[in-house]
């Protein structure tokens, strides 16, 4: 895929990640956005995972602007993009790439939005708050993301890229 190709991709998944901010789940100080651990899944299996990195930030700095986000959603797309384009670029199985965007979002993001609520947002919360609110949305969409996956590669819609070990 060629580098106007990932870049057009991800564009376009920053757009769906804006135009679907409206669709979010408040948990406390966290609105969950299981919108965003698709698109993050699908980033990091498709475009790698510096794409991945580069479409969460993206997609949470439009986010922010347009006041459908909070600063809460850096630390934790882009943990989880990270980790998710990652294992998937080692191991090319999808479920690998499941289980980076849970973790990495889940937990790593969930820790590391402690000192953002604490100091950006001035929210005096636990240092574990967001592990159960952000775990249960990058759940969410990342098992969505995995089922829209499957159908895209036996469809053989970007089928190359893809180049799955397993479909599971």
């Amino acid at each position: 895929m060629s580098k106007i190709q990932k870049l057009t991709l991800s564009g376009t998944l920053v757009a769906v990640g804006i135009l679907c901010s409206a669709f979010y789940i408040p948990l406390g100080v966290a609105k969950c956005f299981p919108i965003q651990h698709l698109i993050n899944v699908l980033a990091g299996v498709i475009l790698g995972p510096l794409y991945a990195v580069g479409t969460a930030f993206c997609t949470s700095f439009l986010r922010l602007i347009l006041g459908t986000g909070s600063p809460l959603a850096f630390p934790g797309s882009m943990c989880g993009a990270l980790l998710c384009g990652l294992l998937y670029k080692y191991t090319r199985n999808m479920s690998m790439a499941f289980l980076g965007e849970v973790i990495g979002t889940g937990f790593v993001g969930a820790v590391l939005a402690y000192p953002v609520a604490t100091i950006f947002m001035t929210k005096p919360v636990s240092m574990f708050a967001f592990i159960i609110p952000f775990g249960v949305s990058s759940l969410v969409g990342a098992a969505v993301s995995i089922v829209l996956l499957v159908a895209i590669k036996r469809t053989g819609i970007i089928t190359k890229e893809l180049k799955l070990k397993k479909l599971n």
